[in-house]
């Protein structure tokens, strides 16, 4: 009687401590293979039917060869073997197939087997949880690649395969013909549980996709109003959660939105709520004739007119992310390599004969590209020879408007304004600029950075910011017009100096 109850309680022992290996955190084949190694002090290995090995250590399979083949075929359910000094137990693992191999130097008894037996329950239970696992986490990526292909597909302006794309997963959810975007920023480590609060709070009448190119990032894209409300609830409890978004854009102008987003997260980061909306301050091309700036816009962009319109689309979405971003980050967005980014924006460059080397040309094109997005609305140009960059740039609300903007550098006691006109004829490389200025290039650097609160505009990041200021100088005939086609043709595309 005393024997069979010792027996009882060695059970009861060994059972609690497998099924304390199911609690929450203890989950593991590892260790449950582990375990059984040390209960029955024996080697013990797990492998699948390819003979991978999961867990344990590795068998010479060779004298059992046949049998183990057949445990893994499923035509026994189990064997044993017994020489060379050792004894087997090969089990077969239903889920998914595969086999635990027992070996021990003596033979199994009642305690041993029945331990055996349990633990490949355990073990089918687990392997089954982390197939289950492993297929809904293969769901959730291909999922996530399916919202950034959807969104690739809107900052290459095909607008049409990105509804029918979505239209599976997500029903009605691009029927429209404007949406907003929003950049949601948090630490790295932080940004996947953000992404789905994100999901949770848009209640799926968003599409949420983790950034390609920023770690920190989360971009939304959305157009229904009540969505800004739902993102601005994530920021207020998180000290380090800042959120940007854009004005309401045309669909096919979903690149421009998300620039116009990533510009209003920097300003968020210096607001008490951290969050931000594109301001709608004062741009250039607003102080210039429309229908002036549509036809001077309309005659620079007209070489890619004559382009299929996919290939069109994809040049100047691309050239609009590249204008923005370095090539790398548009590179990401748009999900091909940066030598294509570079490609495309090479074969804008040649079809406009602008140098994109060149910041005043960049600035010029981004004005084209910014002005090229509202020509729909624009009366046609008028008739006669069409309206040069010196024309729109000289004009009095310009005019007005850079001096205003560039006198403010006169409030440094340090010559600011030389230091960044200089930077900008150098293409924006402070090694270039401090050489012509006879200085350190720390100095350019802390003068352009000076210039930023000042001006109330990012410089050093580059993109529209920093061209606005470059048409600033432009305007006040501080600096050349950049060369491009329409004046190698004639056309009057210098500016008039005043």
């Amino acid at each position: 009687m005393a024997g069979r109850e010792q027996l009882n309680a060695e059970g009861a022992a060994w059972e609690r401590e497998l099924l304390d290996l199911l609690r929450p955190g203890g989950q593991s084949v590892r260790r449950v293979v582990s375990w059984l190694a040390r209960t029955v002090d024996a080697v013990v290995c797990l492998h699948d039917a390819t003979g991978t090995v999961l867990a344990g250590t590795a068998l010479d399979h060779g004298p059992f060869e046949n049998l183990l083949g057949d445990v893994v075929a499923g035509r026994i359910a189990s064997a044993a073997w017994e020489g060379q000094g050792r004894h087997l137990r090969l089990v077969r693992v239903a889920a998914p197939a595969g086999v635990l191999t027992v070996s021990r130097s003596g033979p199994f008894d009642r305690r041993t087997s029945d331990v055996v037996a349990r633990t490949v329950q355990i073990l089918e239970l687990l392997l089954r949880a982390d197939e289950s696992t492993t297929a809904g986490r293969r769901l959730e990526r291909a999922t996530a690649d399916l919202r950034l292909a959807i969104l690739q597909l809107l900052m290459v302006e095909d607008t049409v395969s990105a509804r029918r794309v979505a239209a599976g997963l997500w029903p009605g959810l691009l029927d429209t013909d404007t949406a907003c975007v929003y950049v949601v920023e948090s630490r790295p480590e932080e940004r996947d549980g953000l992404a789905e609060e994100c999901r949770d709070a848009t209640r799926e009448q968003a599409l949420v996709v983790r950034c390609p190119a920023k770690d920190e990032h989360v971009i939304v894209v959305t157009p229904r109003e009540a969505v800004a409300g739902a993102l601005r609830s994530l920021v207020g409890p998180r000290p380090r959660v800042y959120l940007g978004g854009s004005a309401r854009q045309s669909l096919a102008r979903t690149a421009t939105a998300y620039a116009q987003a990533v510009s209003a997260l920097a300003v968020a980061h210096f607001r008490a709520d951290r969050a931000a909306v594109y301001a709608e301050r004062t741009h250039p091309e607003r102080l210039i004739d429309p229908v002036a700036l549509h036809g001077w816009t309309a005659g620079l962009l007209r070489p890619l007119d004559r382009l299929p319109h996919h290939v069109r689309g994809e040049l100047l979405a691309t050239t609009r992310l590249g204008l923005e971003f370095t090539a790398v980050s548009a590179a990401k967005v748009l999900g091909v390599s940066r030598n294509t980014v570079r490609a495309r924006m090479d074969r804008v460059e040649s079809l406009l004969g602008a140098d994109f080397s060149d910041l005043a040309a960049r600035a010029v094109v981004h004005l084209a590209l910014n002005a090229q997005e509202g020509l729909e609305r624009l009366p046609a140009a008028r008739t006669g020879a069409p309206a040069g960059l010196g024309d729109l740039l000289t004009g009095p609300a310009m005019g007005s408007w850079a001096h205003d903007l560039l006198d403010r550098l006169d409030t440094d006691t340090r010559d600011l304004r030389r230091t960044l006109r200089t930077w900008i004829t150098a293409g924006g490389n402070a090694e270039r600029a401090a050489h012509t200025l006879g200085v350190h290039a720390q100095t350019v650097r802390d003068h352009v950075r000076a210039a930023e609160p000042v001006l109330e505009r990012q410089l050093l990041a580059g993109g529209g910011d920093l061209y606005e200021v470059v048409l600033a100088h432009l305007a006040a005939g501080a600096l050349d017009p950049p060369a491009l086609h329409g004046a190698e043709r004639g056309e009057p595309d210098s500016l008039v100096h005043r």
